[in-house]
């Protein structure tokens, strides 16, 4: 049996706004064959100018067992109805009674299957997997009240695979397995100066053996990197990483700032991890597809005089993929130019 893709059909009509901004590429082809590999964005970047529009010409029909899903070898072909393009599944079933052929622009005589590697911008949801599973967002609470390790063996602050290591501070009832993570960058809104929380990342995981009056023994099971004196342990939290994403504009209007990057790198691009600071308060969620703007220069005015601000322009697109209250995490989809900690990101 084929393997199931990560393409989802999504049962929510938009606005007549909305739809109103459906663009069609002017190169599409007459078929697309679904690959082994193909995504959501690859085939909406095959048929549409933005990929996340895709909801808006998906048509369900009679000839998916179930319109939740494609698979790959499943012909898609774009059609007009009543004057709305509309994407089928075109296995041999007939077409929508009210299918309009003329309106249906053909630019090759014969069927077409394009490469996975001529898409557009793909989702690679491992890349967003590690991240997802490696990092945490606590809070400085959590930290004073984390148990943290004290010492390993002979003193020593630095412990690695296999090692036992001490720790002190109140462990959780009936928990035998913890994470090991260590405290980073401290994240702070730009707008309301306040801090939201700090990066944690994952170290490795131990299992607690025997604890004293104040100090419990633990071994480490497994291990990215040494830990340190000062790393704090928390319970094993269960990777709840959705690897179905729905791309979507978000209903709200969202104005927010890239205020990090994972890596700490200067340059942003295409395919890198950046944290913003809105979140599921501001109405920001799983799935929503955002721009990245470039702030308009500022210019002289040579025939009035004065100077003038040129237009924000959209220099790229993320897809958030994990949405806190104040902070979500987003994927670079597109970068047209180096992006940059600061940059504004709103809806496209």
């Amino acid at each position: 049996m084929f393997r199931r893709l990560c393409l989802v059909a999504i049962v929510t009509f938009f606005s007549a706004s909305v739809v109103s901004q459906v663009t069609v590429n002017p190169d599409y082809p007459e078929v697309y064959v679904v690959q082994p590999g193909d995504t959501l964005w690859d085939i909406s970047a095959v048929f549409l100018r933005d990929p996340w529009l895709w909801p808006e010409i998906w048509e369900i029909n009679a000839q998916v067992s179930n319109p939740h899903l494609i698979y790959p070898g499943d012909r898609l072909r774009l059609i007009y109805v009543d004057g709305q393009p509309q994407l089928v599944v075109d296995n041999g079933a007939p077409l929508p009674n009210n299918y309009v052929p003329e309106n249906v622009v053909k630019l090759s005589p014969e069927i077409s299957s394009i490469p996975l590697e001529e898409a557009v911008t793909t989702i690679p949801l491992d890349q967003i997997r590690e991240f997802f599973s490696a990092t945490r967002l606590i809070s400085e609470d959590e930290i004073e009240d984390a148990p943290y390790m004290v010492a390993g063996p002979q003193s020593r602050i630095l412990v690695g695979q296999e090692d036992d290591f001490y720790v002190r501070g109140e462990l959780v009832p009936n928990v035998s397995i913890y994470q090991i993570f260590r405290v980073g960058e401290r994240y702070r809104d730009p707008e309301t100066r306040r801090y939201i929380g700090y990066r944690a990342e994952l170290m490795g995981s131990a299992r607690f053996e025997l604890q004293s009056e104040d100090v419990s023994k633990f071994s480490i099971i497994e291990s990215s990197r040494e830990i340190l004196a000062g790393d704090i342990l928390l319970p094993l939290e269960q990777d709840d990483f959705d690897p179905l994403l729905y791309p979507e504009v978000p209903g709200e209007l969202i104005d927010a700032e890239i205020i990090a990057v994972e890596g700490g790198v200067s340059h942003i691009g295409q395919l890198d991890v950046v944290a913003i600071n809105k979140g599921t308060a501001t109405g920001l969620e799983v799935g929503h597809v955002l721009a990245v703007m470039d702030a308009g220069e500022s210019v002289r005015d040579r025939v009035q005089g004065g100077r003038v601000d040129l237009p924000d322009e959209r220099a790229g697109t993320l897809i958030v993929f994990k949405s806190l209250d104040n902070l979500s995490f987003g994927l670079i989809l597109e970068a047209e130019q180096p992006l940059a900690i600061g940059d504004v990101v709103t809806n496209p």
